[in-house]
């Protein structure tokens, strides 16, 4: 069984709707399993311990990764460093306000 399939069912009894199933899975895809892993530990702790939990599920895995993922640079700085806005690296673009772009990097 895969993880997504554990966590899903963590999100939609949270009150997620199942709209957004395939565009998260990507999404957890997109991390390395290390990273993946933690997410799910986070939210399921997060959840028996009444903590927030957005209720976006999509939202939800991005913010438990962000906690993960302490690389940040913004939009001009990974435009110098890389002189493009695709992703590269292992960065992920991220617009987590927004207004404002940012690139994470997880460890």
């Amino acid at each position: 069984m895969s993880l997504f399939n554990e966590l899903w069912p963590l999100l939609r009894e949270h009150g997620s709707s199942s709209k957004r199933e395939n565009e998260c899975a990507s999404l957890l895809a997109s991390y390395s399993p290390t990273v993946q892993q933690q997410i799910y530990q986070s939210i399921r702790s997060k959840l028996a311990q009444g903590k927030f939990v957005h209720y976006d599920p999509y939202r939800a895995i991005q913010e438990n990764a962000r906690a993960i993922c302490t690389q940040t640079l913004s939009y001009n700085e990974y435009y110098k460093r890389y002189g493009t806005t695709e992703e590269k690296d292992g960065w992920k673009m991220e617009n987590p306000t927004g207004q404002r772009v940012i690139y994470v990097r997880c460890g």
